[in-house]
């Protein structure tokens, strides 16, 4: 019987992907659940598992081969290879009888397109009994943090990976076993270089096609980049990762260099100096990025907070009787945003290379201040969404994020963003695009201020409001009228109603 081998699920907006190598030839046999081959995608390495054991009997899709989604790879005959991929795996059962009782906690999934994270925190330490989903760590990704839970009962007997490490995805933690565990477990993990050796030895890695041709581009040579594919083969992400690191690794040292000499040793010695987070240092490096590439530019305006806080005061009472939750302010802005969208589509949009794609619905980012730093939840389908389910969303969402609960799907796909630096006091400001969005709104504090109403000097509660938007795709006179149909409709509410 013949099984198909197929592209599995790529990630959210990849839909294909590079062959990048085959550990297997036709005619070797397979285990169920081998790996069979390496695929490289725009932002990750994808390996691709034998669903079967059996023979492989035809390579489809070779190396260097584009393919997409469900795309057939290979064929396995089932079961013709069953029989010798097991007496494979038995030495090793011998070898190690003890081993079963050792259980070795591992990664967990990181999510889509994380491939490593930090060991922050272990809350246990070698010799300590763990009981069967006890937390035992905590991993730091570049956006949220993951707890790793016990996956069996017994003591923990060896620390993989102390705190600072960087670990790979699905890579080992610890070990958790009897007393006899480290003795039994010390061995497996010689095995595998010992068996990676004579391939390694018998010709050089090949490094992925488009890992050689960025290099190229970027004048690298291949002693410059650390690979992180199987047996130190070189992938593009590992080019950019390189590439990024020469470009920042100079002007962080000078100024860190520079003030150093003139500090006192008084005031040095009160100095505290802490690692900056995982999560921080993409922060940074993303707001970075988002200067470099986008031409940002931002357009100021104000509104006249008096209509939706009369709305607000009337109704919030029976509002949340009925609906369980509180009105605010967001799900006003939500609204308005959305409605200046379908406007100016522009604002919506982004660019892909040499194409504008252009989002015929909003999910709309609400930035989050959380003790690890800022994260962008994302409201999904926000246009089509109730006062009352935007509010419940970003309730959900936001203690979500407080909580560092947040799932890395929960912080993907937005295609434009609320910021509200007002809830910190803030009067005015100019927020930074969150790449590849082309518009963020930032709210700020609302303030009595005298305004002049029909010719008379009146108090009323103002806010300012700020639009910046990527210049390459949305030009001035979109985002003014973006901002201004905000302003309408926060003006005055029944333009929402009436979607005028």
């Amino acid at each position: 019987m013949s099984v198909e081998v197929r592209v599995p699920t790529l990630g959210e907006s990849v839909t294909e992907a590079t062959v990048a190598t085959w550990f297997k030839k036709p005619g070797d046999a397979v285990a169920a659940d081998e790996m069979l081959c390496e695929l490289e995608t725009d932002k990750v390495t994808v390996e691709v598992p034998a669903p079967a054991a059996g023979t492989l009997a035809e390579i489809v899709a070779a190396e260097g081969a584009t393919v997409g989604v469900d795309a057939l790879l290979a064929s396995i005959t089932e079961g013709a290879g069953a029989a010798a991929a097991a007496p494979a795996a038995k030495p090793a059962a011998a070898e190690a009888p003890a081993a079963s009782n050792a259980v070795d906690v591992m990664v967990p999934t990181l999510g889509e397109s994380v491939t490593e994270a930090t060991v922050s925190t272990w809350f246990k330490k070698v010799g300590d009994t763990v009981a069967q989903d006890e937390m035992l760590c905590e991993l730091e990704t570049d956006k949220v943090s993951v707890e790793v839970p016990a996956p069996a009962a017994g003591t923990l007997t060896e620390i993989v990976a102390p705190e600072g490490t960087t670990v790979q995805a699905s890579g080992k933690l610890a070990v958790i076993g009897g007393a006899s565990a480290p003795a039994t477990s010390a061995p497996a993990p010689a095995a595998a270089p010992a068996t990676a050796a004579p391939a390694a030895s018998g010709k050089d890695v090949e490094d992925a096609p488009s890992a050689k041709k960025l290099m190229a581009e970027k004048g690298l040579g291949a002693d410059q980049v650390q690979g992180s594919g199987r047996d130190g083969r070189i992938m593009k992400e590992d080019v950019m990762k390189a590439v990024t690191a020469a470009a920042t690794a100079a002007p962080a040292a000078a100024p860190a260099a520079a003030p150093r000499a003139p500090v006192p040793a008084e005031d040095a010695a009160r100095e505290e100096r802490v690692k900056m987070t995982r999560l921080r240092h993409t922060i940074a490096r993303r707001l970075k990025d988002a200067q470099n590439t986008a031409a940002i530019l931002t357009t100021y305006n104000e509104v006249d907070m008096t209509a939706v806080m009369e709305v607000r005061n009337t109704y919030k009472d029976a509002f949340e009787k009925k609906h369980g939750v509180r009105m605010g302010f967001m799900s006003f802005f939500t609204k308005a945003c959305v409605h200046a969208l379908k406007e100016v589509p522009e604002v919506n949009a982004e660019i892909d290379g040499t194409d504008i794609v252009y989002k015929n619905f909003v999910h709309m980012g609400i930035a989050a201040g959380t003790p690890q730093g800022l994260v962008v939840p994302v409201i999904r389908n926000a246009d089509t969404m109730s006062f009352a389910e935007i509010e419940k969303a970003i309730a959900e969402k936001g203690k979500r994020a407080r909580d560092g609960k947040l799932s890395m799907a929960e912080m993907q796909g937005g295609t434009f963003t609320i910021s509200n630096g007002g809830v910190y006091g803030s009067l005015m400001s100019s927020p930074i695009l969150n790449p590849p969005q082309s518009g963020i709104l930032g709210m700020h504090k609302i303030q009595d201020r005298p305004m002049v109403i029909n010719g008379k000097i009146e108090i009323r509660p103002m806010m300012y409001l700020a639009l910046s938007y990527d210049h390459r795709i949305v030009d001035g006179k979109g985002a003014v009228t973006f901002l201004v149909r905000v302003k309408d409709a926060l003006e005055d509410p029944r333009r929402l109603l009436l979607d005028l």
